[in-house]
């Protein structure tokens, strides 16, 4: 670790840590330095900074945003946060690290530069007989610094992981999260209670392994973790930040405060959808008969196509089948597209 790199000042005056971030796009030299209420701040490389408060904690946050460059409502939530911290503005009460997945791709307004990074994790960044490339690189480091931060964390802490995204297309339910598969342990009303302060009260439960940031915190550490979709991508200057003063504000909460109180859960405030299944692009003529402006959560009548792939036509097996995250052009062998049914709270909320 360099002792005092040359951007410390700086950032110390401006706590512009996007910025900084985004003026070195795949490496940054560790540096450290503790603010005048005991907080100590470390950065890692570019775009992973965490804040230490001065007293023991009993919660271990990550926030991740720029998983995708041009989703930037939640870039714009998280530098508000950074700023509000280093400045002194906002005192933590737990331990919280920051992360601006690819810095690289904020600057070219795009979802990624060479590889989708959400597709990366969970050890699918190292693939034999497949090149490394930058984004590959950056997702095997996005995982060490998780598993550092968690590991130093105080015993019996609990851990927690919001991965906070924008989609590509609109949706009925504006904001929803992706409760990564549990391999059989419970869900938790909890953390649904924790979403719906978010302003999300739309929750997709998968059944599945994924290659996702928020699943590789679950399934490797046992973090309560979730993909967090805010609304729709908007450029810089074009979100209305007053739709996610919620968000915002329970983020907030959760650590500058000892211990976050929800209301009493009650299962009409949510809508729970069970992943259907995953429809992978397999060839390259593929193809959706639904327009551009379709929207996340889309219903379709049993019977009805929902792609083409090839010379397979792919058509609903159930009444309203809704369609989540169509994207006809992703690479070859990944998911175009999730299909969801409505389900029930049961007895594997806890």
């Amino acid at each position: 670790m360099s002792a005092n790199p040359s951007y410390l000042n700086e950032l110390k005056q401006t706590g512009d840590f996007l910025t900084l971030s985004r003026d070195n796009e795949w490496h940054l030299d560790a540096g450290e330095f503790v603010l005048d209420n005991g907080t100590r701040v470390n950065i890692h490389d570019t775009g992973v900074i965490e804040f230490q408060p001065a007293v023991i904690t009993s919660k271990d946050v990550v926030y991740s945003s720029a998983v995708h460059g041009n989703e930037t409502a939640p870039i714009e939530i998280c530098d508000a946060l950074i700023k509000q911290i280093i400045k002194g503005e906002l005192i933590l009460k737990q331990r919280v690290l920051f992360i601006y997945g690819n810095p690289q791709s904020i600057n070219i307004g795009l979802r990624f530069v060479e590889e989708n990074l959400n597709r990366l994790f969970n050890g699918h960044h190292t693939v034999e007989g497949v090149p490394m490339n930058n984004e590959r690189n950056r997702a095997a480091k996005l995982e060490q610094y998780v598993s550092d931060f968690y590991t130093r964390g105080e015993q019996g802490s609990s851990r927690c992981h919001y991965d906070l995204h924008t989609a590509i297309r609109g949706s009925k339910n504006e904001k929803f999260a992706v409760y990564p598969f549990l391999h059989g342990k419970p869900w938790k009303k909890s953390q649904l209670q924790f979403l719906l302060s978010c302003g999300v009260n739309t929750v997709l439960m998968m059944k599945s392994p994924a290659t996702t940031f928020s699943y590789y915190s679950s399934f490797i550490h046992g973090a309560d973790s979730f993909t967090v979709e805010l609304g729709q991508v908007k450029p810089f200057g074009q979100n209305d930040m007053a739709r996610f003063e919620k968000t915002k504000q329970t983020l907030t909460a959760l650590i500058s405060q000892n211990e976050v109180k929800y209301p009493e859960f009650n299962a009409n405030d949510f809508e729970l959808f069970a992943v259907h299944r995953t429809i992978n692009r397999t060839q390259n003529d593929f193809s959706f008969p639904f327009s551009d402006d379709a929207e996340n959560f889309t219903g379709f009548a049993k019977g009805e196509l929902l792609a083409t792939d090839g010379d397979t036509a792919i058509y609903a097996d159930v009444e309203g089948e809704a369609i989540i995250f169509p994207n006809a052009s992703v690479a070859l062998g990944q998911r175009a597209l999730l299909t969801v049914i409505p389900m029930d709270i049961d007895s594997n909320f806890v």
